[in-house]
């Protein structure tokens, strides 16, 4: 067995079967795997439960910053992958101390806002756009739905109005296509918040935005624009794709589809099963190691990448068999929210979950009949390593009056 060739992450049978690549990997390289990201560049993948569980729980030897990597000179000019390695100075990219006070504030200011009237917000919103559609008797529940419904509720808890929300909303997916028009997409969100955090400083307001700029925390515009942005790309995509994760499942398996009706029950067991069976962080980067480790039986040199593979640990034969870890009985044991100091906030954690929850809530409520409008084996998952989401989720049902919801 050679358990030394690294394994190329752009294979196209890691897109198209990647619980059965990662089946391949653990066998082949055991829970530590050396691999290639695009143009060639070196890391290792920690796929083993128990593996990544220690890395997460271990932020001293295995460090955050991006500026401790060893292998920058080995990254090509215009890499794909920059935006997720590029030292930042956010929340992301912070230690110690400065983590710590970045997310109180983050956690503070979210928990600022009242529970009954966020989900009073995330339904308003849920049925501004299904009302876009409802009358037209078929829709597309990724595009028109799944990914638009986060954005708009952060973008209103930050104090922005529909208009603009829906414009940053837009310009986050063009952010995330990673395309020729994703740094003007950046420029002209980091554009709109400097607006936003000038106006706040000059008149506070009941938002997450006013909250951060009150806070101990003593932000500089420039850091605070770099987390507002962090939170929303962190909150939007993730959740985005949970809650269309979510809806697949619902709709395509039939342990489901006599609970439709009863989605007030069975929309949060869909989606404790998709952060186990489909996480949309199915991967992510990253950690350096802070000096020279052992890990899975892997010599990890200083400076070393290190990707955090939630998916493949959460589908560890040997935590599914009790050998490590909780179980998959233990519902919260996942590794979808990561683990750790540098997990995602707990605040951020609760309100994704609302967020999720309300939106399949009012959907299955105001279209009780809805249904996949092509074979489930047509529902096709995006092309990527990184995340876990349909490209498409085509839905038909009975023509419905908008409720004229604003």
């Amino acid at each position: 067995m050679d358990t030394t060739t690294p394994v190329r992450l752009y294979d196209p049978e890691f897109n198209t079967d990647p619980r059965g690549f990662y089946r391949k990997m653990r066998a082949e390289h055991g829970p530590v795997v050396p691999v290639l990201m695009d143009g060639d560049v070196p890391a290792w993948l920690v796929i083993g439960y128990r593996e990544l569980h220690g890395v997460l729980g271990d932020s001293d030897t295995f460090a955050r910053h991006p500026s401790r990597w060893n292998a920058w000179d080995r990254v090509p000019e215009n890499w794909p992958l920059l935006p997720m390695l590029a030292p930042l100075p956010n929340v992301l990219c912070a230690e110690g101390e400065e983590h710590r006070r970045r997310t109180r504030a983050i956690n503070d200011a979210i928990n600022g806002a009242d529970p009954h009237e966020l989900r009073i917000l995330v339904s308003r919103i849920a049925d501004r756009l299904i009302d876009a559609f409802c009358g037209s008797g078929g829709a597309d529940l990724r595009a028109g739905y799944a990914e638009r419904v986060p954005a708009l509720v952060l973008c209103r808890m930050y104090g922005l109005d529909d208009a603009t929300g829906d414009a940053i909303t837009s310009d986050m997916n063009v952010l995330f296509n990673a395309g020729p028009d994703a740094i003007a997409a950046h420029q002209r969100m980091v554009g709109a918040f400097a607006e936003l955090i000038a106006s706040r400083r000059a008149v506070p307001g009941p938002d997450i935005v006013s909250r951060m700029i009150a806070h101990a925390a003593d932000y500089t515009d420039d850091d605070l624009n770099a987390d507002l942005l962090a939170v929303l790309a962190g909150g939007h995509q993730t959740t985005g794709e949970w809650i269309g994760n979510a809806l697949r499942l619902m709709l395509t398996d039939d342990r489901f589809g006599t609970s439709l009706f009863g989605a007030r029950s069975s929309a949060r067991e869909a989606l404790v099963e998709v952060l186990w069976e489909d996480s949309p962080s199915q991967m992510n980067a990253g950690r350096f190691a802070a000096h020279d480790v052992e890990l899975g039986g892997r010599i990890i040199r200083k400076g070393d990448l290190l990707l955090l593979g939630y998916a493949a640990a959460n589908q560890d034969p040997a935590l599914r068999a009790g050998a490590v870890g909780p179980g998959h009985g233990a519902n919260h044991a996942h590794l979808s929210f990561s683990h750790g100091e540098h997990s995602c906030p707990h605040a951020a954690q609760g309100l994704a979950e609302t967020m999720a929850v309300t939106a399949i809530e009012v959907l299955l409520d105001r279209l009780p009949d809805i249904e996949l409008s092509v074979p489930a084996d047509e529902v096709r998952w995006r092309p990527s390593p990184w995340i876990r989401g349909v490209t498409a989720l085509p839905v038909s049902f009975t023509p419905a009056t908008p409720q004229g919801v604003h």
